[in-house]
């Protein structure tokens, strides 16, 4: 019998949840990494943040609870890449990449419909002081500057995880 059957199963979950854990900022600090030098976010990091995603709510909350998150992120990814679409209708600019669509896709699956709007407010808000810093030191900002957004989704998923698992909000 192998030893991690004697151990209680409410002993390993949280190493296992830590596990994971690490998973996602070692996902989120490379697909920082890449959109800050490449301008874009790959496909393989979307899925890989995505399935770790799913099999953390497998092995931590059962088949239906990665069901459920498996269609929490697939509802955010049609309405996320609905309203890009219509800000290109309306603007004849794209104002949001695919790569950011399906990040907030993926991250779904880690903290669900309720948990997005938190992690664009997050978002948003560093990624207007990193704007603000850049302007103040010097950079010439304006409407049509590029700014990488995945960096900071992937801080928004991250802020937002940590303020689910200590509770303030759900």
């Amino acid at each position: 019998m192998s030893k991690l059957h004697l151990i209680p199963r409410r002993r390993w979950i949280p190493m296992i949840a830590a596990i994971f854990l690490a998973l996602l900022c070692l996902a989120s600090a490379v697909l920082a990494w890449i959109d800050l030098r490449r301008g874009i976010i790959p496909d393989w990091l979307n899925l890989v943040i995505a399935v770790v995603g799913l099999a953390r709510a497998v092995i931590l909350d059962g088949w239906a609870a990665a069901v459920s998150a498996g269609c929490e992120g697939i509802i955010i990814g049609a309405i996320v890449w609905l309203l890009r679409r219509l800000y290109f209708m309306f603007r004849e600019f794209q104002g949001l990449g695919l790569g950011d669509v399906k990040l907030l896709a993926a991250s779904g699956t880690w903290i669900g419909l309720v948990g997005v709007p938190v992690q664009l407010l997050v978002a948003s808000l560093t990624a207007l002081a990193a704007a603000g810093v850049m302007q103040l030191a010097g950079r010439t900002m304006t409407r049509q500057t590029l700014l990488p957004f995945g960096p900071f989704l992937a801080l928004g998923l991250l802020v937002t995880l940590a303020l689910q698992q200590t509770g303030l909000i759900s």
